[in-house]
């Protein structure tokens, strides 16, 4: 006999609940928030494309590769899996540990960077806060994932319950002291939020990514992964709202302040506290301050990636840490010459390499192979021009800050 917990279906419930429950949606126009709050939607709107824009040249892709890890990382430490990025790109070269937890966490973090490059390539491009696109979002992630990781054991006393990728739950809930609505409310609530989230212009659109946020996680749509769908929704959005060309990511913001994240969103459950309180059902006053928060949060990293991508700070670190793995034998001469020139013209042709070295080519083979071997350089194919890369590896001398330092 299996010691498995039964899984029993579930009636699909429905308590009836009137879609006003999650009123108000957005900030309204005559709340004395939202003059100070569009000031920072307007500032933020103007750093983030000042950001992308003054990219050195070549950067902005390789960059784009290596916040997907990053956003991969704290989106997950905020579920309490912490994944290192030198773990994830070993997986996304199927390189898994041989530890089943580890493992498992690995092809979690290859799931979740998969459905944020299917975002980052326009996969879900004005789709971000449809019910369709959200099921599709959870079916991409979910149905990577081992199974382990899409059975909830003892959801109810003694039964368990999987997660089907894409599919609403059936179950009622509970997620601290937030009970969500009801599972057959679903269908009313979603298209509600679909069609006020939907059709915003642009400064609403930036002050509505934090208000769609909140929502989405108090409609909590899904039986699990409805954390990791509402920041993979955030960062559609704001690539379309504020065009970031996915080189930066609030998931990092939110996991280094948890704890006052996960105090707005309870704070933004509560009901609405006294008569200039807005007018919904729950507080326009605490929507008003995760929105601050959300949107203080997005200008912290715009200015922290900022800083550290500035082209001569980012030449210096590169140069310095190519000298210094020359100076020890790991690289051979000439590399130093290489990168420096891939950093001044963002590509560079392999063809110019023996020019650019004065050596043959057979040494600018040599160089360029050790680069590539090291994750400082990467191209399309191997007749392709060389374009700098970043790797999780070097993301410590590179990009200091970025992530955690590795425990050993």
């Amino acid at each position: 006999m299996s010691d498995q917990p039964a899984v029993e279906p579930v009636p699909v419930v429905d308590d009836g609940e009137s879609i006003a429950l999650m009123e108000p949606m957005l900030l309204s126009q005559a709340s004395p928030h939202r003059g100070p709050l569009t000031d920072l939607a307007v500032e933020l709107a103007a750093r983030a494309v000042g950001l992308r824009r003054g990219l050195p040249q070549g950067v902005s892709a390789a960059l784009a590769d290596l916040v997907r890890a990053m956003n991969c990382y704290y989106s997950n430490l905020i579920e309490g899996h912490d994944t290192h990025p030198v773990d994830i790109e070993r997986a996304l070269r199927h390189d898994y540990s041989v530890d089943p937890r580890t493992r498992n966490l690995q092809l979690e973090a290859a799931a979740h960077i998969a459905v944020q490059h299917w975002i980052d390539d326009g996969g879900l491009a004005g789709r971000a806060v449809t019910g369709e696109g959200l099921c599709e979002l959870h079916r991409r992630f979910c149905t990577a994932l081992p199974e382990e990781m899409l059975r909830l054991e003892q959801v109810d006393a003694g039964t368990s319950a999987a997660v089907v990728p894409g599919a609403l739950r059936a179950r009622r809930v509970q997620v601290g002291l937030h009970v969500p609505v009801s599972p057959g409310a679903l269908p009313r609530f979603l298209p509600r939020f679909e069609a006020v989230y939907g059709n915003l212009g642009r400064t609403d659109a930036i002050l509505g990514a934090a208000a769609a946020h909140h929502r989405l996680l108090w409609i909590h749509p899904f039986l699990d992964g409805n954390g990791r769908v509402a920041r993979l929704m955030s960062h559609a959005m704001l690539l379309e709202s504020l065009e970031t060309g996915g080189v930066w990511s609030v998931a990092r913001g939110l996991a280094r302040n948890e704890g006052a994240y996960k105090r707005h969103l309870a704070d933004c459950d509560s009901p609405r506290r006294h008569d200039v309180d807005g007018r919904g059902n729950l507080s326009e006053e605490a929507l008003a301050a995760f929105t601050r928060f959300f949107l203080e949060v997005c200008l912290d990293q715009v200015d922290f990636l900022e800083r550290l991508v500035q082209p001569d700070r980012l030449r210096d670190r590169v140069l310095t840490w190519v000298a210094a793995e020359t100076r020890a034998g790991a690289l051979p001469v000439g590399a130093e010459t290489v990168l420096e020139a891939v950093l001044f013209r963002g590509e560079l042709p392999r063809g110019d390499i023996p020019g650019i070295l004065g050596a043959s080519e057979r040494q600018a083979r040599r160089v360029t192979a050790a680069l590539i071997a090291r994750g400082a350089l990467v191209s399309a194919t191997h007749r392709a021009p060389l374009r700098l890369a970043f790797p999780a590896a070097l993301a410590a001398d590179w990009l200091p800050g970025l992530f955690p330092d590795r425990e050993n």
